[in-house]
């Protein structure tokens, strides 16, 4: 999946996708409303993953046994390929070829602000959880945090709940 000459110009989309399910489904909504038209389609596309360290993931840099921290850290190599792989075959699925998929260290919330930086984005397309107030406020929300934060639009995408 390269970039091709047709994006050349165009404003660039960063749709961020995790393990969730609530991340590919905003994968593949904005695939299905934005770019279900052959190659024809309005934005240049990067698809983006934070991946967490190791010692982020524990929240004490240099916890645990070095062998704990080597086990840790290959594991979350592993999900981070899963989930790349699987973006990329969402993309293939849908028939887009021309899209980036790119990998930063560090927090959710800093990553996708740092690559609508890097980027210049025009658009940060983010899924949601569907956290109620108090789950929100404790764990945090990224789609929150970069609707306040990011110096681009952001889009946040509901998987519609079932009745």
């Amino acid at each position: 999946m390269a970039e091709g000459s047709e994006n050349k110009g165009k404003p660039l989309m960063l749709v961020a996708v995790d393990d969730s399910e609530h991340s590919f489904y905003a994968l593949e909504w904005t695939l299905d409303h934005f770019f279900a038209h052959g190659t024809n389609h309005p934005f240049k596309l990067i698809v983006i993953h934070a991946r967490n360290s190791a010692s982020s993931a524990l929240g004490v840099a240099g916890f645990g046994s070095v062998d704990f921290m080597t086990s840790l850290e290959a594991d979350m190599k592993k999900s981070t390929c899963k989930t790349v792989q699987k973006a990329k075959d969402v993309c293939t699925s849908k028939k887009v070829e021309d899209v980036e998929v790119e990998v930063m260290e560090g927090d959710p919330r800093n990553v996708m602000c740092d690559a609508v930086d890097k980027h210049h984005a025009s658009l940060l397309v983010v899924g949601s959880h569907g956290y109620g107030l108090v789950k929100r406020a404790v764990l945090g929300s990224v789609s929150d945090y970069c609707a306040h934060h990011v110096k681009c639009s952001v889009m946040i995408v509901k998987k519609p709940t079932k009745p």
